[in-house]
């Protein structure tokens, strides 16, 4: 599902700037999820790690973006419309062993009540081969 970046800075939820639209573009060009280093790397000539960092941030907290932990313990970002109607949804990661693709998975899970807990957030990540790296 493609997304422009103009799509969400007219929803008055990001300031428009250069560099959130740019960080933004990198998602709206891509269907799967993206690692803070690969951000950080594909934006080194252009802003700061801190900068980077500092967007998907705010980015997550205003709800455009959402994120996870991978295999490795590195940080993923991806669109919170990736696959979903509702940014609330718990939905699962995958995670590819062969090729590393990285995606947001396009169902929801139900995560029953636990007596004498409240649980307020859950994340679940599956990792094996993607379809085009199963023989």
């Amino acid at each position: 599902m493609q997304l422009s970046c103009d799509k969400f800075v007219s929803m008055g939820v990001v300031r428009k700037t250069k560099s959130v639209n740019r960080l933004l573009h990198a998602f709206d060009q891509c269907e799967t999820a993206i690692s803070t280093i690969a951000l950080v790397e594909q934006f080194k000539t252009e802003m700061n790690k801190s900068t980077v960092y500092r967007i998907l941030d705010r980015l997550e907290i205003e709800g455009t973006l959402h994120s996870f932990i991978g295999k490795d313990g590195l940080r993923w970002y991806a669109l919170t419309y990736c696959s979903h109607t509702n940014p609330s949804d718990i939905h699962p990661h995958f995670q590819c062993n062969e090729c590393g693709k990285t995606e947001c998975l396009p169902i929801s899970i139900s995560i029953p009540e636990v007596y004498k807990y409240n649980i307020e957030s859950a994340a679940l990540l599956l990792t094996g081969k993607c379809k085009n790296c199963i023989p």
